[in-house]
């Protein structure tokens, strides 16, 4: 197998705003696993907050260029291969792996984990920080029926009044991180009063037994909105060390290094009786197709990447309205767009 990588910028249609910082673009990389002329497509999403950069990430590309073998077949043995370092890169290559082994077997992935895409959960979509105002307004012009907010600023409970005022959609509330204990502990009473339906990573990465305290707070006094566990939870032991912290994991193949590992997260997470959302990074429709054949196993979804930019370069998972069409082509079932000749040449 020969494994390539190509840079790709990534054009917002808005600015994406969130506790860490703002972003206009974003720094992708494509990873394509040839063998025996059928190619395997993978992405990898340059995230600096993460500590993920598009640099970085085509340095391990290189680096692993010559591990990867020559069976796509030994998915696994492949993987424990590779070295440590990028969670993207890792992510890109394994699958890319899972969408070769697809299409080698003329089957479209979600097919080969014998799952029912058909029983995908509706999508939410994002709305980015700004102006309480201006937030109310992208929701009403919104016609999706579940929208994730973008929260961990100093308008917070403004934010929220306002967004409900405009549309009586189901709202997520994503503090990335962006809260502290006793400010979390004082919001989210306020909050939930507006029907929220789910809050993600309200604290600091590193602050297990805050999370801990913070639900046992809340619980004292009656509130029982679910809080979910994002950042904080990369791989299947995270899911294990946050059994008594959380209510729910947000699982990101590009977290978890890809398809491999985050089914194993789903798993543990369902063993502990967890919730699972499954989402993306901003993505294009390559990363959240491969994303979005392991959404019948979660309860929630939050993959509209494709729906944040406005040069994505593939085709495969459809939108009609919240639901997702899985591709039924083999493998992921992503192309490449096709570029139109301009007229006359």
């Amino acid at each position: 197998m020969k494994l390539t990588a190509e840079p790709i910028t990534l054009d917002l249609i808005t600015t994406f705003r969130i506790a860490h910082g703002a972003d206009d673009q974003r720094h992708n990389v494509v990873a394509c696993l040839d063998y025996k002329d059928v190619q395997g497509f993978g992405e990898a999403p340059g995230v600096v907050y993460h500590g993920e950069t598009q640099e970085g990430i085509l340095t391990y590309l290189e680096s692993a260029a010559s591990l990867i073998g020559d069976d796509p077949y030994l998915i696994d043995a492949v993987l424990k291969q590779l070295p440590l370092g990028s969670r993207a890169a890792r992510c890109a290559v394994d699958v890319a792996l899972h969408d070769l082994w697809g299409k080698l077997v003329g089957q479209p992935l979600y097919r080969l984990f014998g799952l029912d895409p058909g029983q995908i959960p509706l999508t939410s979509f994002t709305i980015p920080m700004d102006e309480p105002s201006r937030m109310a307004e992208r929701a009403r012009h919104s016609s999706y029926p579940i929208i994730k907010v973008k929260v961990g600023g100093n308008q917070d409970e403004a934010v929220i009044k306002a967004i409900r005022q405009a549309t009586d959609a189901r709202l997520r509330l994503d503090a990335n991180a962006g809260w502290q204990r006793e400010q979390a502990l004082q919001l989210i009473p306020r909050l939930v009063e507006y029907e929220v339906e789910l809050i993600e990573q309200p604290l600091p990465v590193n602050d297990l037994e805050g999370l801990v305290w913070l639900r046992n707070q809340l619980h004292a006094q009656g509130i029982h909105v679910p809080i979910f566990a994002d950042e904080s939870v990369k791989s299947s032991r995270d899911v294990a060390a946050h059994r008594d912290a959380v209510d729910g994991v947000v699982i990101k193949l590009a977290k978890t290094g890809g398809l491999r590992e985050a089914y194993r997260a789903i798993a543990v997470a369902r063993a502990l009786d967890k919730q699972v959302m499954i989402s993306c990074m901003v993505e294009t429709t390559l990363g959240v197709t491969a994303a979005a054949h392991l959404a019948p196993l979660c309860d929630f979804v939050d993959l509209d990447g494709p729906l944040l930019i406005r040069n994505d370069p593939f085709d495969g998972i459809r939108y009609q309205g919240a639901q997702l069409i899985l591709p039924d082509a083999p493998g992921l079932g992503v192309s490449r767009k096709q570029v139109e000749s301009p007229p006359g040449s």
